[in-house]
């Protein structure tokens, strides 16, 4: 039997809401069809959003949406996306599938799209082919309320009052897509496009995010900080908000990829071992940030994580449509548990992407919607958005197939909400063995606990022609006693026990 020992009079950290956050890329179906089939459309839509991909997401409370990208970003020209649709410039996606562009989903469909789900705003400018002033401009676009050439095109465009802006990316990937720069030119150029990043309105700041490291290049991560460090002030808080940080998990490689849903027991535990690589990647880049910002103001912003396949067989190249099977289910629980863990830095997550793209929570095709594993646990994770991190310690032991990715056999987060109900999420990442967990709640008398689960086979997911294969259960084989509590986790699953 696992003992878990929970302490919630020791409080670690707050755990921000938009760890839970999304990214919605122009890449595929992501938009176009996935969130946005216009007005005009058959599917039923509130100002061209489906509302039942809408109606989805906010029972999850998407917190943050990223937008417009990724690669794209840094292509993206935002006065092509505003005015009239039918005068719209079109373009050629030239990163995603070499598809046309019509720009009919842009900042004012944005603004309206967050509007709807009830979430902030994070934005990512044009570093890579834009200009300062482009930038500038947008952001006065969207933000300022007086007399100006761009609050005056904004009215003229039907939208007199202005947007608020909580997040804005300086840039994406610039070491890559966005560039190919080196860390020192990259800084200078963040330093340069920064200060034209205006706060328009004395009550409301826009948090800036600078480009960060691909994956486990510390060398990028190092030498940023400390070129826009350098002849600054010492407090760099206003200067830079964050710092992002991009990986995926690809089970067989960045050029293979791998299947989505053809695997065995040896993928499934490599897979999850590069899940939870992720944990070393955010000590290690911490450990530099902590460097420059020991007191921890500039937030580590992951925004782009998950699961990457190679594509479905018979969709379109370049789309990155795949499937979603409870692989993905688990490689969520576990970085979601971590980013929980490491919430002193981790300040906000984007998953890659919301519908139709990669790990996906939700997928589309007509007029028709299904839930994925992935959907589940970020409702079931919910819970801890703005809740407290309190301490927490499991005995685990190494499981898997080959010494090379051998896993531990659980992983587990515990929060306290504002009502005071402790929620513990843990994942069993065994494909064969049910773990006894014995938990002790210290300093607090258990009344109560009401638990959800998702588990199935471990290739098991929802397809269009069986959309409710995998999903949450109600979980209620907890024993409850004085000091604690006493369930077991079966075989490959994802649990949550509200404890009060």
């Amino acid at each position: 039997m696992a003992k878990l020992v929970i302490n919630p009079l020791k409080r670690i950290s707050k755990v921000n809401r938009e760890i839970y956050g999304h990214f919605s890329e122009h890449l595929g179906r992501g938009i176009y069809e996935g969130i946005y089939v216009g007005e005009n459309s058959a599917i039923p839509n509130e100002n061209g959003m489906r509302k039942d991909v809408v109606q989805a997401l906010r029972k999850i409370r998407v917190p943050v949406l990223r937008w417009p990208g990724g690669c794209f970003a840094d292509e993206y020209h935002w006065k092509d996306g505003i005015g009239k649709k039918e005068s719209r410039k079109k373009m050629i996606n030239t990163h995603w599938g070499g598809s046309v562009e019509d720009n009919s989903f842009g900042t004012h469909e944005y603004f309206e799209l967050c509007r709807q789900l009830g979430c902030r705003t994070y934005i990512n400018g044009n570093v890579g082919s834009g200009t300062v002033q482009e930038m500038s401009e947008w952001i006065e676009y969207m933000t300022f309320d007086g007399l100006s050439p761009m609050a005056m095109l904004r009215e003229a465009n039907g939208r007199k009052e202005s947007w608020d802006v909580d997040f804005f990316g300086v840039g994406n990937e610039n070491w890559g897509c966005g560039g190919n720069m080196t860390p020192e030119y990259y800084a200078n150029e963040y330093r340069r496009y920064q200060t034209y990043v205006r706060d328009y309105k004395k009550d409301k700041k826009i948090q800036k995010i600078a480009c960060g490291a691909n994956v486990d290049d510390y060398e990028w991560t190092r030498n940023v900080l400390s070129a826009c460090f350098a002849h600054s002030s010492e407090s760099m808080h206003g200067f830079m908000d964050g710092l992002s940080l991009h990986y995926y998990v690809h089970p067989e490689g960045w050029k293979v990829k791998g299947s989505a849903t053809e695997f065995d027991e040896k993928t499934w535990y490599k897979t999850l071992s590069k899940a939870l690589y992720m944990d070393e990647l955010i000590r290690r880049h911490g450990a530099i940030m902590d460097m420059f910002d020991p007191s921890g103001k500039i937030g580590m912003i992951v925004d782009e994580w998950g699961t990457w396949y190679t594509e479905e067989p018979g969709t379109r190249p370049g789309f990155l449509y795949q499937q979603s099977t409870m692989r993905d289910a688990l490689a969520a629980g576990i970085t979601l548990n971590i980013f929980n863990k490491h919430s002193r830095r981790v300040t906000m997550a984007n998953l890659a992407q919301m519908v139709n793209v990669l790990q996906a929570v939700i997928l589309t095709e007509g007029e028709d919607m299904i839930l994925t594993p992935t959907y589940h646990v970020f409702h079931m994770y919910q819970h801890h958005q703005d809740s407290f991190l309190v301490e927490s310690s499991l005995e685990t032991e190494q499981i898997g197939m080959e010494d090379k990715y051998m896993v531990p056999n659980l992983t587990e987060s515990v929060t306290m909400d504002e009502e005071g109900i402790l929620h513990l999420t843990m994942t069993n990442l065994s494909l064969t063995e049910a773990y006894d967990i014995e938990t002790f709640v210290l300093n607090l008398p258990v009344t109560e606990a009401v638990g959800e689960i998702v588990t199935e086979e471990y290739r098991a997911g929802n397809t269009f022609e069986n959309p409710r294969r995998v999903g949450r259960e109600i979980y209620d084989e907890i024993h409850t006693g004085k000091n604690g509590l006493n369930f077991t986790i079966p075989a490959c699953s994802v649990l949550h026990i509200a404890i009060k």
